[in-house]
């Protein structure tokens, strides 16, 4: 993070800006609307920002000076002079008074960001002043999903803010409460544009709630797919950013884990062969545990949770105690991987069915149905495979599959460390050989692998 975001008050603080173009009439508004106390240096002051702010602001209608930057809480500098935005940068750093420079990023000690205003919500973008035009082009998507009601709410809840702290003086159970209320009926009277049936609402579940209230929790298993967090659904996105407690496993990325609440509880539980962080009979005990302690907990699975990831498990342990628990399915590899591989799992000219099956078993050997797996027209594709793969293309063989017959071995498919071995059941061992393969893998079997020379899109490191 280049950049530490931050929010300053500038309401009746003295602001100073060098310029008066249209540039500058753009950062003065933004000051404006702030309520700060706004001074513009500029030997001469363009007619639009002379009619709009007029009385508004103080002009002092001559070039900039050394001595102007005393006395001021933060400065900008919009003049079509590089020299003179230079020394204005340079003189406000030299008494640590915050400064922007109108597209020089090296000359800022801040960088004003694309903003979002639902006030009292305001939402900053930025790109750390190196690409305006995409910080402008996300706004407008966040914009579309983020109503105004949503500060009508923002507002709202501040108005209770202080009454519920009354009834409620632990600090998570007031937490629960704001979950409850901004995702529940009387969140969605606002955000449908009630607002005074939403506030006459809000303050009736104030007045009524009790310090001896049941805050019971709630356990979401979440599919986080094969990789790429571009591929987590809203809903699952939407339940990291409520949970109290993540759990996750060792093929959830860094990305997706930084997408959670970020003062949640993180604890690793993955898994590896031979190598298990917890057990899983402890697993589903801790969320047992940490649901009934009242904790809104994320059950972080790599790819989809059932398929090959033990979700079943864990969620009838939940069931028998009667915990509360959703689902929310993920992109399972056999999916994500293929298509970033560029291999169709199905096609008309080359399979009509699939078959996922797991390269090992509890006991470590690879022992599956191979008449069924060497049958011609299907496509096969092997979870966690990789230290049987000699095995697994010589029994193939050996049920009747030619050994020609494609096959692909895809590392780590849908990141950027993603890479795709392909050759034959004849050859696969030999293309593998010294290649260093690093887990997750995921094997592909059938003539749709010779497609995907043809078709592959994603280029990660290859």
């Amino acid at each position: 993070m280049e950049n530490y975001p931050i929010f300053v008050r500038l309401k009746k603080q003295p602001c100073l800006v060098v310029g008066a173009g249209p540039v500058a009439l753009r950062k003065i508004r933004l000051l404006h609307s702030a309520g700060a106390d706004i001074t513009v240096v500029a030997p001469e002051i363009c007619e639009d920002l002379r009619a709009e702010m007029s009385g508004r602001v103080d002009f002092v209608e001559r070039g900039f000076i050394d001595s102007d930057i005393d006395g001021y809480r933060l400065i900008t500098a919009a003049t079509n002079i590089p020299a003179v935005n230079r020394r204005v940068s340079r003189l406000a750093q030299s008494k640590n008074i915050p400064v922007n420079v109108v597209d020089s990023p090296e000359l800022c000690s801040f960088i004003t960001p694309s903003i979002i205003d639902r006030s009292p919500v305001l939402i900053a973008i930025s790109t750390g002043g190196g690409a305006p035009v995409l910080a402008r082009l996300l706004r407008g998507k966040i914009e579309s999903i983020i109503p105004a009601s949503y500060g009508h709410l923002a507002r709202a809840m501040a108005s209770f803010r202080d009454a519920l702290k009354i009834k409620l003086a632990d600090e998570r159970e007031r937490r629960i409460f704001w979950d409850k209320i901004v995702q529940g009926s009387i969140g969605e009277l606002f955000f449908s544009g009630r607002n005074e049936e939403g506030t006459k609402e809000l303050r009736s579940a104030v007045e009524k709630i009790s310090s001896e209230i049941n805050f019971s929790g709630r356990v979401a298993l979440i599919g986080a797919g094969p990789g790429d967090p571009d591929l987590l659904t809203f809903k699952a996105v939407r339940l990291m950013q409520e949970a109290d407690v993540v759990l996750y496993d060792r093929l959830v990325s860094e990305e997706i884990l930084n997408l959670s609440r970020r003062d949640a509880d993180r604890i690793y539980v993955g898994k590896k062969r031979a190598d298990h962080a917890v057990p899983q009979n402890q697993i589903n005990q801790l969320l047992v545990d940490l649901a009934k302690e009242g904790k809104n907990v994320v059950r972080l699975k790599g790819g989809d949770p059932y398929i090959f990831g033990r979700g079943g498990e864990e969620i009838e342990l939940l069931a028998e105690n009667g915990v509360s628990f959703q689902i929310v399915p993920g992109v399972t590899a056999a999916s994500g991987c293929a298509t970033y591989a560029g291999i169709p799992l199905t096609h008309r000219d080359h399979a009509q069915s699939c078959l996922f099956v797991t390269g090992h078993l509890k006991d470590g050997t690879v022992n599956l149905d191979w008449k069924l797996l060497a049958t011609p027209n299907q496509t096969v594709v092997i979870y966690m495979g990789l230290l049987g793969l000699p095995t697994i293309c010589r029994k193939l063989i050996a049920y009747g599959a030619s050994e020609h017959l494609p096959i692909a071995l895809v590392q780590q498919g849908t990141t950027k460390n993603q890479k795709v071995f392909t050759g034959t059941l004849g050859t696969m061992e030999q293309v593998i050989k010294g290649q260093k393969v690093q887990a997750p893998t995921l094997i592909i079997i059938g003539s749709v692998v010779s497609l995907q020379k043809k078709l592959r899109w994603f280029n990660a490191n290859q």
